[in-house]
Parts: structure tokens; C-alpha cells; sequence
């Protein structure tokens, strides 16, 4: 025995540190962000108040140890531990089994009397304030569009004091209108979609097939907005302060949503889609087309969406399609009367026919080439990217066919497809939907308020053009609703947040490298541990696969080697980023390099982490980087960042969102992961350098050479030595290339002289 291992022993030795809670540990059973503290004394109070069944007693304060098995020893109170040998009696087998199944049925017999009398209660406005403070929510109205009328025309009043009326007037109606406070009767549980609002049985069944039992902050108050009551609501709740709840819009609004990351917005919207795409049934006549269009930025977001309306509508008459190259969305009789040039012979296959002007040998292609032609849209739901379906829509003479089937368009990452990036495209499929009952609705995690002002100039222009055109347009118009869930533009607070100081890309490197490799001196201030899988973002596509390849074989060949890590950018073929997020979601992948492509929108459930390689664009990239781990409610994800010396002027932009997600959290500044001094010392960048971080990243890492002349900046752990030995054996091979082409005389000839 050694005596120094036995007197070296603690205590504490023997005890087993807590193991770390992972978001990939599987679903949580609140997957709300705010107000756990009230939901955890609910239970409580509905406990006082119900009636205690029978055998009930010691049993619900019982701990949950003491549902084992205890041997006969140690049973003290006898009869309440279960022989597992079977020498209960068949009399006491029998009659315990009625017991429970008489529990069983109250069970079931209070939940249906507790579903049929949800209608019962009138709508209490303490109690909606109450929940969504809570819940830290906020809904109000931003602007009415109320119809205005058109002051006469007078010569004598200048341009200048015109515009100024009209500034005058657009301040005063701003003022009266937004930002109106309402609070609508919040959803505290699925089940009462079905009894308050009527959806279809089919649907809610597939919401109970899909584990939905309990709303998360967003679903609390944006369902009730947006599902219309059908009758069912009660009368009681709009007597008294029916302005206030905003059911009298009847989910006839237009909402503006801003809700943290892995809140369930892609649920919320496509519930109230479906459901009223239900109530519709078949359109009637001869159109055809889309009746609810979802734009998102990426193609792996939008395909997201689509698996989750397909479960959603699965058993339904509603089909929910992906926007693919080929598609035809408008027939094409509609679609050539978009064409105001006049059909000439290479327009038209079968003016081609008729005149003779083309052989049979190239007849033949032709018609073969006719009858691969993909026909037309026929699901009521279609989700693209807003480039795919506007070169869908374009015609022949540029110009953009018309959708007057959509009465539902989405917006999702809207400050994205605003952005100057796909503005363009966003608003020439927004102004193609040209149904007088369009709705829209916008949905991301961060919203600036140009966005805001954007959407309501362009509601208001959309409506006096269609009002002008068109003799059935509702007056007034359906309202712009807001709603913002927490804190606004902020990280969400159930993740712990790393920002690590590594002053060069060799620090950056290691500092990853030793992610992957943890020791006991990387645990030394108690940190939360990094564990795959996790996603690694870099600024640019050649600096991912640069790090793909200086990482390719980190992890030894035991635990899989090469094939745990892979990259993913847009370069790639839409068949390998099919597979390589296949693999990933299977958990075959552990680490994946990407860049912003996957930064928005995406859900990776069981995403433990996400390491910023290269430090995000913006705030709000940091947001929606972060935001892939810690989805639904999920603890103890990590999100670590990596800043240089470049890094220095932007970074305090990251470091503000930190702190405001830890505040959020309830973490002190002195406990948190940026403290008070940091941020004094931080520059604070101008409105310029924000822009310009937004557009073109930093800058040092875009350039191929530096001042010296030599490439800075790389992603590689070779010195420069090791470099430029392979350097110089590659151009000593290159050189002897070129002396023996010369020798045999073939001097500028390739080497592969083709197949014999």
C-alpha cells in the first residue's frame, strides 16, 4: 500500500463534481426564457386549491428517491415499498390496478373540465399585465393607418411650405398612434388553441404530436394576435377594456416581432398560416398558385422551415413546397401578359412550328426540351429565397409578374432581407403581392428601427397605390403591431459567454486548439468547458477552409478522425451542404467551420457551443451567432470569442451585448465575463467604423499581402522557415521541369499531350 496516496486522500475526494448540464442533454420541460420563478410556484397554488385525490398524501411529498425499491430492512413504514418477487396476493394486485385506474380517469375527466371552461373566463386585464410582464413582453401598436384625407390643392402655397405640412402631419400622427400599449389574454398551453380559437382538430393534433405542450414567450402572445376568435371569444372580455386586449383586430393586423434566438418564431408563424389557409379551403375558380409566401435568407433556413410546416400540416389538404431552380410559380398565359413586347418566333415554340422556319432536326430538342418543363406551383405554401423567387417571377421584358393568390407574406430575419443586401429583391416581391388582404408579418431577433420606419412608409405607399387601382380595399387598413420579447437587440440569457483576449492569429489558433484539447490548467477560473459539437464562424470563406484544413487532424483517428470535421460555405454544391448538415444534425460531424451563412435562423438543438473564430461584423451578428446554441430554453451552452489587436477598435461593440445578456441574466459586473474596466477601456468605434466593420469586416484579414509584401494575417501554425523551405522545393521542382522540357524540346509544350 502506498502510505502517500492514502494520507494525500480528502474528503471531498470521493464526492463527484456536479456534471455539466448540456444543451445536447436532451428537451427541457419550460422552454421559456422568463418567469420560471412563478412558474415554479404555480404547481403550488393550484395544489391548494384542488382537491387531493386519494393515496395522494404522502406520496406527493414523497422525494423522488423514494419511488425505488427498498429492501424489506429497511422498509420502517411497511406496505410502502413493492415486492419485486410477486408475493403480493391477486386480490391486492387487482384492487390496487382498479385504484389506478380510477386515478386515472379523474385525471383525464379534470383535464377535459379544465380544457371545456377555458372559454368560461371572462378576459382580466391585471391578470394578462401580470403574465406578460413576467415574461418580460411588450406589445403595442406602431402605426393605424387610419385613411387621410387629401387637403385641396392651392397655386399659391410653395413646395416648401407643402412638405413642411406634411412633415408637421406625419410627426403629429406618429405621436398619436404608435406605440399604444395593448395586452393581449396570453396562451398558457396549446391545448387551448383548440377550445379559445377553434383551429382545425387535424391541426392540433400534429402540435400535440410534435411534444408542443407549454408556449415559449413569443407563442405566449403572438398566437393570440394573430389566430382569429371565430366566435368563441367572450363578449365579457371586450366590454370593459376591449381596446386594450386587441382582440377586437380579430388577427387582422399586420406584426412586427422581435424575439431572442431559439424562441419558437418559426411555430408561431406558421400555426395562424395554416390555420387560416384551413378556413379557407380550396380556392375556388381557376387560379392557381401560392397562398402564403415565406421569405428567408439562406437556403438551409428555408429548408428548415418547410420540414417544420410539413409536420405541422401533415394530414391536411395543405402542402408546403421549397423554391427550387426550375419552378413555375405564375402560369404562363398569366405570366406573358406581364409581356408587353410582342411574341416573336424566338419566344414562341409554336409560331416556330407553324412557319417552318426551324428544321426537324432542331424541332425535335425543342419539344423535347417542352415536355421536361416543370409545372406549375400547387402547394399553398412556398418558401424561398427572395433571389429564387424573383428570377421565378421575372419575365421576358424585366419586368415582375404579379401574385394576387398570396394572402400571406412572411418576413423571416427580416432586418436581413431589408438590408440593403436583398432590399431590392424583399420589396419587388413584397409590391408583386397585389391581394388587397394581404398580411405581413416580420420576424427576427434583432430589429433596428430603420427597419420599423421602412415597413410603415412602405405599407403606406403599397396601400394608397392598391387603393387607387383597386375598389375592394378594406378602409381602414389593418394596423402595424409590435411585439418584443426581453430585452431588445440581445443576446439570449441562458448561455455563458468567453470573450478571450489572443492578440495574434497564432493565439487564436492555439487558444482553439486547446478547446479541442482541454487540460486541467484551462479549467483553472471555472469556467463552463466547451464540448462538441459546436460550430466555429470565421469572416470569410478562404479563411474556413483554411482552418479546415490546418484543423483536419486535430482529432486522433480512435474518435474519428478527419471525418469529425468538415466546413460548410456558399461555394459548396447544394447537394454537399445537404449532406455535410445531414451528417452534422446526426451528430457524425462534431466540429463544423462555417461562416455566416449559418449564423441566422437555423436549429441545431443540441448544439453545446459555438466558438467566434473571427469576431462577428456587428452586434447583431453576434446576436444570431450565439443564438445557435441554448435553443428553446436549453442551459449551459458556451459561446467563446476570440479577439486580436486588430479586433480592439470594433470589439466593444461585442462586450456591450455580453453585458447586456449577463444583466439580463441577474450575473454582477464584477462576476460576469466583462468587467466595468474593460468597457472603460474599450474605444468606443464611430458611426463610420460600424458601417464599414458591417460591409467589409476587418479589413487586415481581407488583405492578401501586408505592408512588408508578405501574406499576414494567414490561418496556419508553420513558422517561416518551414514556409519558405517549401517554397524554395517547390520552385526547385518547377525548375527542373522547365530545364528538361527545354533539353527535349519541347519548350512551352504541356506535359499531357492527350490520349492516344
Amino acid at each position: 500500500m502506498n502510505v502517500f496516496k492514502l494520507l494525500s486522500r480528502s474528503s471531498n475526494a470521493a464526492q463527484s463534481s456536479p456534471a455539466q448540464k448540456l444543451p445536447s442533454s436532451g428537451a427541457v420541460a419550460n422552454p421559456q426564457l422568463f418567469g420560471h420563478d412563478e412558474a415554479a410556484q404555480a404547481p403550488h397554488e393550484s395544489n391548494t386549491n384542488r382537491k387531493r385525490k386519494r393515496g395522494q398524501g404522502i406520496v406527493a411529498l414523497a422525494s423522488p428517491s423514494s419511488s425505488a425499491v427498498l429492501p424489506a430492512a429497511l422498509d420502517f413504514f411497511g406496505g410502502g415499498a413493492r415486492d419485486t418477487e410477486g408475493n403480493e396476493d391477486a386480490s391486492s394486485k387487482k384492487e390496487r390496478r382498479k385504484q389506478r385506474e380510477q386515478e386515472r380517469k379523474e385525471e383525464v375527466g379534470l383535464e377535459k373540465k379544465n380544457t371545456d371552461t377555458v372559454h368560461e373566463e371572462p378576459y382580466n386585464l391585471n391578470e394578462s399585465k401580470r403574465i406578460l410582464h413576467s415574461h418580460k413582453l411588450k406589445v403595442a401598436v406602431l402605426e393605424d393607418f387610419a385613411p387621410q384625407l387629401d387637403e385641396p390643392r392651392s397655386e399659391n402655397k410653395s413646395k416648401k411650405r407643402k412638405k413642411e405640412k406634411e412633415k408637421e402631419k406625419e410627426i403629429k400622427d406618429k405621436n398619436k398612434n404608435a406605440k399604444k400599449p395593448l395586452y393581449p389574454r396570453p396562451l398558457t398551453a396549446f391545448a387551448q388553441l383548440r377550445t379559445r380559437y377553434n383551429i382545425s382538430t387535424r391541426l392540433a393534433q400534429n402540435i400535440m404530436d410534435q411534444g408542443y405542450n407549454l408556449p415559449t414567450e413569443v407563442q405566449l402572445a403572438a398566437l393570440p394576435l394573430l389566430l382569429r376568435n371565430n366566435g368563441h371569444e367572450e363578449t365579457d372580455s371586450l366590454s370593459e377594456n376591449g381596446s386594450l386586449s386587441g382582440a377586437e383586430y380579430n388577427g387582422d393586423i399586420h406584426l412586427l416581432t422581435v424575439a431572442p434566438t431559439g424562441s419558437g418564431k418559426t411555430i408561431a408563424f406558421l400555426i395562424p398560416i395554416i390555420n387560416a389557409l384551413l378556413a379557407e379551403g380550396k380556392p375556388s375558380g381557376a387560379k392557381r398558385g401560392p397562398r402564403a409566401v415565406v421569405l428567408a435568407p439562406t437556403r438551409e433556413l428555408a429548408s428548415q422551415i418547410v420540414n417544420e410546416a410539413r409536420k405541422l400540416a401533415k394530414g391536411t389538404a395543405i402542402k408546403a413546397t421549397l423554391m427550387r431552380k426550375g419552378m413555375q410559380v405564375v402560369d404562363a398565359a398569366e405570366k406573358a401578359a406581364h409581356d408587353n413586347a410582342p411574341h416573336s418566333p424566338e419566344t414562341s415554340e409554336n409560331e416556330e412550328d407553324d412557319a417552318g422556319s426551324v428544321d426537324e432536326e432542331e424541332a425535335a430538342p425543342r419539344k423535347k426540351q417542352a415536355g421536361r418543363q416543370a409545372e406549375q406551383v400547387k402547394a399553398a405554401i412556398l418558401v424561398a429565397t427572395p433571389l429564387a423567387l424573383l428570377n421565378a417571377l421575372k419575365c421576358k421584358d424585366s419586368t415582375v409578374a404579379n401574385l394576387p393568390t398570396v394572402s400571406q407574406l412572411v418576413l423571416d430575419e427580416a432586418d436581413v432581407l431589408l438590408d440593403p443586401l436583398f432590399r431590392e429583391q424583399t420589396l419587388a416581391i413584397w409590391h408583386a403581392c397585389t391581394n388587397p388582404k394581404l398580411r405581413l408579418g416580420l420576424w427576427s431577433a434583432t430589429m433596428g428601427s430603420n427597419i420599423e420606419s421602412l415597413t410603415i412608409s412602405t405599407l403606406n405607399d403599397r396601400w394608397a397605390t392598391l387603393s387607387s387601382s383597386q375598389s375592394d380595399m378594406p378602409s381602414p387598413p389593418p394596423p402595424l403591431i409590435r411585439l418584443v420579447v426581453g430585452l431588445k437587440d440581445s443576446a439570449i440569457p441562458n448561455i455563458s459567454h468567453q470573450l478571450t483576449y489572443a492578440a495574434t492569429e497564432q493565439g487564436k489558433l492555439l487558444g482553439l486548439r486547446q478547446l479541442l484539447h482541454p487540460t486541467s490548467v484551462s479549467n483553472t477560473w471555472n469556467q463552463p468547458t466547451l464540448r462538441p459539437p459546436f460550430l466555429v464562424f470565421t469572416q470569410t470563406i478562404p479563411r474556413a477552409i483554411a482552418l479546415h484544413s490546418e484543423l483536419l487532424y486535430d482529432i486522433p483517428p480512435e474518435a474519428g478522425g478527419s471525418s469529425r470535421i468538415a466546413v460548410l460555405h456558399a461555394d459548396l454544391s447544394s447537394s454537399a451542404r445537404d449532406s455535410i448538415m445531414t451528417r452534422f444534425r446526426k451528430g457524425e460531424i462534431w466540429v463544423l467551420i462555417t461562416t455566416d451563412l449559418l449564423a441566422r435562423g437555423v436549429d441545431f438543438r443540441g448544439l453545446n457551443g459555438v466558438v467566434n473564430y473571427d469576431v462577428p461584423t456587428s452586434a447583431a451578428g453576434y446576436v444570431h451567432r450565439v443564438g445557435r446554441t441554448g435553443r428553446a430554453g436549453r442551459e449551459g451552452g458556451v459561446a467563446v470569442t476570440f479577439y486580436t489587436q486588430d479586433d480592439i477598435p470594433y470589439v466593444k461593440l461585442i462586450a456591450n451585448v455580453i453585458r447586456a445578456s449577463e444583466k439580463l441574466r441577474g450575473v454582477a459586473v464584477d462576476e460576469g465575463c466583462v468587467k466595468q474596466w474593460l468597457l472603460d477601456a474599450l474605444p468606443t468605434p464611430s458611426k463610420r467604423d460600424r458601417q464599414q466593420l458591417k460591409k467589409r469586416g476587418v479589413e487586415a484579414r481581407r488583405q492578401v499581402k501586408g505592408k512588408s509584401g508578405r501574406p499576414e494575417n494567414r490561418i496556419s501554425s508553420k513558422s517561416g522557415y518551414d514556409r519558405r523551405v517549401e517554397n524554395m522545393k517547390k520552385g526547385a521542382k518547377m525548375a527542373a521541369r522547365k530545364r528538361r522540357s527545354e533539353v527535349d524540346g519541347h519548350e512551352g509544350v504541356s506535359e499531357f499531350e492527350g490520349f492516344d
